[in-house]
């Protein structure tokens, strides 16, 4: 839940305010050391300092909740200025949305440049605010990750991300491995729908078919092709197939990077004769898709 509020020490400041409550049938065991899992990721966050950032300025606990407090940052989320561009029969403009794509590219570039990484997880429109004066705003870090050096994580609020944006390493919540190309598919895909006013398919849709996701340049032919190479690497399925770093992601949107040839994502029985983790990595989709699957059915 995120409240709005006015600090008691500067009067006339507003900030936001992220409530993570906990389920009270837990343990106490287990709510305490979730509770230590947030005041270690809120550290993490309040060390942050970057223009396309909210600041975090404290975090405390009251009652059986926790508290993140943040600049308040006013302005439209993407997802409302996008959904207004549609209802009136346009499209974003192109420019605006690189623009956009480059501040957002700074913002990742700073985050992922942490010692250790920190992940966001959790990219898209509704989470990318503008300010009256055009800034970007990456906000909400409810499912914010650190990595650590054992590749083990600390993650304030379980959870998967917003299907639309979720590469298919995610939906094992912590159980999956996510690293900065996580983040790199959530771009692509929030790019994706700003440029064609289209949903992208969901990682698990285009799993199973690989023709539900159309080709960015038929639904906004004003897109350049470098554009729709770029974003179409970042939304690759497998991991290792996306750019490795934001930095390449971004100099090929810009056009000032070739974008590095793949091949399109290979189907289970390819993908089983490849390497032990790839196998794993398939095992556990795979059983997570049926278990998806199966629980739609009922």
């Amino acid at each position: 839940m995120l409240l709005l509020a006015e600090d008691n020490r500067l009067p006339g400041r507003m900030c936001a305010i992220k409530q993570v409550s906990y389920n009270q049938e837990l343990s106490e065991t287990t709510r305490l050391q979730t509770r230590e899992q947030f005041y270690r990721e809120a550290s993490v966050l309040a060390r942050l300092d970057h223009t396309n950032l909210p600041k975090v300025s404290d975090f405390f606990s009251a009652s059986d909740s926790d508290y993140l407090v943040m600049d308040y940052v006013p302005g439209d989320d993407l997802k409302t200025i996008m959904d207004r561009t549609r209802r009136d029969g346009r499209l974003l403009d192109i420019v605006d949305v690189m623009e956009w794509a480059e501040q957002l590219s700074n913002a990742l570039i700073y985050l992922h440049g942490q010692d250790p990484p920190v992940i966001h997880r959790d990219i898209k429109p509704s989470n990318l605010k503008i300010t009256p004066d055009g800034l970007v705003k990456l906000v909400d870090f409810g499912l914010v990750k650190q990595m650590v050096p054992d590749e083990m994580t600390i993650t304030v609020i379980q959870g998967r991300g917003t299907a639309l944006y979720t590469p298919l390493e995610q939906y094992g919540g912590d159980a999956g491995h996510t690293d900065p190309r996580s983040d790199i598919y959530a771009f692509g895909a929030t790019l994706f729908h700003l440029l064609t006013n289209y949903p992208p398919a969901e990682a698990k849709q285009r799993f199973l078919r690989p023709d539900s996701l159309p080709p960015l340049r038929d639904l906004n032919p004003s897109v350049q092709p470098h554009v729709e190479q770029a974003i179409q690497w970042a939304m690759a399925l497998h991991p290792d197939e996306r750019p490795e770093k934001i930095q390449d992601f971004r100099d090929a949107l810009l056009g000032e990077k070739k974008v590095r040839q793949f091949q399109s994502y290979p189907t289970a029985p390819q993908f089983l004769e490849t390497s032990v983790n790839d196998r794993i990595m398939v095992g556990v989709v795979t059983l997570l898709l049926l278990v998806a699957i199966i629980s739609s059915l009922n």
